[in-house]
């Protein structure tokens, strides 16, 4: 019977379980954007322990310059939080935003999908129609779909780009409001109900002419 339960796991010690590792660091390493599973599991060898193999990857970066991290859903190396003040002279500060855009760009992720009038309800003042074509520029917000309501006016939601910058697995993984003013998303007193809310069922139709109508 033992003949028949196929071939031993790799344990880590194993020469061709560290091989395994040292692809999956080449190939997250030359990656010019974060890699998915799917897209490592490709180049690996078929049955490779891709789970198994990133979190040993992740463990021994742990202590390291470099992390490991998983960004929407994506795996890449970032700077180790704690070194993170080395990179500020190098860092050029092109997207400083004002407080509304900040407050905005919070309200599109704990509520998405939702609409400019939605916004503007919650803040309590009219959004600037500059606002949300900024917080777009910049790569953090994209309209979703159409509210199927009277009118139907776009909904916005964020992007990949807004949970790499913010250093999110998942939209599911957006921190509290203590977190969120440590990571400058919002700033100084609020009082701005930040729930999750279920989303509506958008129909999918976007692009320029839909955030003209709105």
């Amino acid at each position: 019977m033992s003949g028949l339960s196929g071939p031993e796991p790799l344990k880590e010690a194993d020469i061709e379980y560290q091989n395994l590792i040292r692809m999956v660091e080449a190939l997250l390493f030359a990656a010019a954007e974060p890699l998915d599973d799917a897209t490592l599991a490709s180049r690996l060898p078929q049955d490779a322990p891709l789970e198994k193999l990133l979190a040993s990857l992740r463990q021994s970066y742990a202590p390291r310059g470099v992390n490991l991290i998983q960004v929407a859903g994506r795996w890449a190396f970032r700077t180790a939080p704690d070194l993170a003040f080395l990179m500020e002279k190098e860092r050029k500060v092109s997207r400083r935003l004002s407080k509304a855009s900040l407050e905005t760009l919070a309200i599109v992720a704990y509520h998405q999908p939702v609409t400019r009038a939605e916004i503007e309800d919650i803040r309590g003042v009219s959004v600037n129609r500059g606002t949300l074509d900024l917080l777009m520029e910049a790569g953090w917000v994209r309209m979703m779909g159409r509210r199927r309501s009277p009118g139907r006016p776009v909904t916005y939601g964020t992007t990949d780009g807004f949970l790499e910058h913010f250093g999110l697995p998942a939209i599911g993984d957006l921190p509290g409001m203590d977190e969120l003013k440590a990571t400058g998303l919002v700033e100084g007193e609020t009082t701005l109900p930040l729930f999750p809310q279920e989303p509506d069922d958008d129909d999918g139709e976007t692009g320029a002419a839909g955030e003209m109508a709105e």
